[in-house]
């Protein structure tokens, strides 16, 4: 879509909700489109597709005929869109209101709903003033979906087309296609699920994205319409969880620390004979094999599973795939700035969807800077004044200079005095209103959650503004976000709140080893129900993050925080604080495992023709990155440096002769 699409757009968009009685099709396409061509045939082909869009971005186009007069007639037909279609109602908040509302919008660490997110959030901040909240160190809980499969099941569920994957059965151990109508997403156990209709079974199923073994197809051009009772939560509760049980690990002496610190007794008799030498045997108990076996793939030569031979073949199923792709011919690929990007990524829909929040922002928030602007817009300078420009041109169909919308920036500051009927912000989408409505369910149960019955209130005044767009919401179902050691999370925050020191005593599975600091807390946050807590290490003399299940002890030092640490990055926090003697690494991610490309904030991305991704991604220690290739499964491999390529292969293969042998 070109840039002169995008005015068109507007244009006809505007002259439409200022018209009570309609335009004919000749006014719209002398007034509107300045076509003179006389091809009746193409003009009228680009109006239906123009009218289409409008339709799909929620305006009710009209079409309005003269008495006795047949809807097929251009000189007796009109269109007209209502005044108050698609608009977003008001919605007043208070400051205890803004608080749980920024932290439901910011649940979403990336993917469609992250932005969705943003989108929803700017849409309310339109049609009013932000209120100046902060938000509390300690309560911070942010959402990580499952990968590329994740966003491409909800636009497919939102549009409500059927989609296909290649799935291994946990009953069967086999891998088999499966084409499924999606009703729902939610997590569960902490994993998440699909839920929806199996058409090769023709029954309803559920299926966990960990199992999905090729990526997401969305059949667009078929459809389905999901049960009008059905309910992602309900069917989650009926899910049963799967049954406890045991395998033997044989595991290198002196190694694995956090592994060994979750084992049983040791198995005595177990087929194929004792331990190899410099092996101790141990027993885990598990749920779901194929969590344990990406575990413990990454885990390669240090250790090996003895029984159960379902959980053995899953370990060599990761390593093998692993170690196939990393011999796999190097494509050729041209790096892009992530910024850059983004950049290139928008349409002229996604431009016209941005200026109509954009002016009844402007509206609410006259004089803003606008570098303050496009700050807020997530959008460079040069863009939002190509935004601007468009704007300023767009207007009532004579375009006479009171029919214009009228804006103007004097020194930086933009000021708008005519809106043409544009100064409420559109209703909300279906993805925004589900990642609004699903961020806000997710915070139930949260500790020292702000505001008291504030989160009740807000939920109840979205559903309201979102309408019919704000049922499908329960077609989407986060984690539970509470901390598991409400003790530790609670010492962590007292010491935040009263800027106390701590002294920790950590296990660092990468490191292998216990290590004991003093820390300066900053802030509390967390991905699904893993909390990690930011700190100024003393032992390192600078910013780390750390698990609270890896903490094994914590307890205030007497000493107080030093006032030379300050949190980094910005809200959400980072898991991973860059530094000036980080190692550059270049990886390639297939379409399965794209998302590690955000997780690990990769600075310069280049796409592959399959859907894949290379990204290059700074490292503060590589050591464990041949743990990280195999722990994926084949869908990540290291391209360079080469010796880290190099080293990486090598552990597949000694993994792989651990197991072979």
């Amino acid at each position: 879509m070109s840039v002169s699409r995008t005015e068109r757009l507007l244009n006809l968009l505007i002259a439409l909700l200022n018209t009570r009685y309609g335009l004919r099709r000749s006014e719209l396409r002398e007034k509107v489109y300045h076509d003179a061509s006389g091809n009746d045939v193409a003009f009228g082909r680009m109006f239906e597709r123009d009218k289409n869009d409008l339709r799909a971005m929620g305006f009710d186009v009209e079409t309005l005929t003269d008495t006795g007069w047949s809807e097929d007639d251009p000189a007796t037909t009109r269109y007209r869109i209502g005044k108050e279609s698609n608009r977003l109602p008001d919605v007043q908040l208070a400051p205890e209101e803004w608080t749980v509302l920024l932290l439901a919008s910011q649940l979403w660490e990336r993917a469609a709903l992250g932005a969705a997110a943003q989108s929803a959030l700017r849409k309310i901040q339109a049609s009013g003033q932000l209120a100046d909240v902060e938000l509390p160190a300690g309560v911070q809980p942010r959402i990580k979906p499952a990968g590329q499969a994740f966003d491409d099941i909800v636009t497919a569920m939102h549009a409500r087309h059927p989609v296909s994957f290649t799935y291994l059965a946990g009953s069967t151990g086999k891998e088999e296609e499966r084409v499924v109508e999606p009703w729902g997403l939610g997590s569960r156990f902490g994993q998440w699920y699909l839920m929806g209709k199996d058409r090769i079974r023709n029954a309803p199923r559920h299926f966990r994205l960990s199992r999905f073994t090729s990526a997401v197809t969305v059949l667009s051009k078929d459809q389905y319409a999901p049960p009008a009772d059905f309910s992602i939560r309900a069917a989650l509760d009926r899910l049963p969880e799967l049954p406890l049980r045991a395998t033997v690990v044989d595991v290198r002496k002196g190694r694995l620390l956090a592994l060994r610190s979750r084992a049983g007794a040791a198995a005595t008799q177990v087929p194929g004979g004792p331990p190899a030498d410099g092996f101790d045997r141990l027993v885990l108990e598990y749920r779901d094999p194929e969590v344990l076996a990406e575990e413990l793939a990454s885990y390669g030569p240090d250790a090996l599973v003895v029984d159960p031979e379902d959980l053995a073949a899953a370990v060599r199923r990761r390593l093998r795939a692993a170690a196939a792709f990393s011999a796999a011919p190097i494509p050729a690929y041209t790096f892009v700035d992530v910024h850059a990007r983004a950049a290139r990524k928008r349409t002229s829909e996604d431009q016209l969807k941005r200026m109509l929040q954009l002016v009844p922002f402007l509206v609410h928030n006259q004089g803003l800077h606008i570098q303050d602007v496009a700050k807020h817009f997530g959008i460079t300078r040069e863009e939002l004044e190509a935004d601007l420009q468009i704007l300023i041109c767009s207007g009532l169909p004579e375009g006479y200079p009171d029919d214009l919308l009228d804006i103007q920036w004097e020194d930086g500051h933009v000021f708008i005095s005519q809106d043409l009927d544009l100064k409420r912000p559109v209703r909300f989408t279906v993805e925004e209103a589900c990642a609004l409505l699903t961020g806000l369910e997710t915070l139930n149960g949260l500790p020292d959650l702000p505001g008291g019955g504030a989160l009740e209130s807000v939920t109840l005044k979205l559903l309201a503004a979102a309408g019919e767009e704000g049922l499908q919401a329960a077609s989407i179902a986060g984690p539970q976000v509470a901390p598991a050691d409400a003790d530790t999370h609670a010492t962590i925050r007292q010491a935040i709140e009263t800027r106390s020191q701590l002294r920790l005593t950590y296990l660092s599975p990468q490191r292998d080893a216990v290590t004991i600091r003093d820390v300066d807390p900053l802030r509390l946050y967390s991905l699904d129900n893993t909390w990690y807590f930011e700190a100024w290490c003393h032992s390192v003399s600078g910013l780390r993050n750390f698990r609270l299940d890896r903490v094994q002890e914590v307890h205030p030092n007497g000493a107080p925080a030093g006032r030379h640490a300050t949190p980094g990055g910005g809200v959400p926090a980072k898991l991973f604080t860059p530094n000036d003697d980080d190692t550059t690494v270049i990886i390639q991610l297939t379409r399965q495992g794209r998302g590690l490309a955000d997780d690990y904030y990769a600075e310069r991305t280049a796409e592959l023709p399959d859907g894949g991704l290379v990204a290059e991604i700074r490292f503060g220690s590589t050591a464990w990155l041949p743990m990280f290739v195999a722990q994926h499964g084949g869908t990540a491999r290291i391209l360079a440096p080469a010796e880290l390529a190099a080293a990486a292969s090598e552990w597949l293969a000694a993994s792989l002769a651990t197991y072979d042998g």
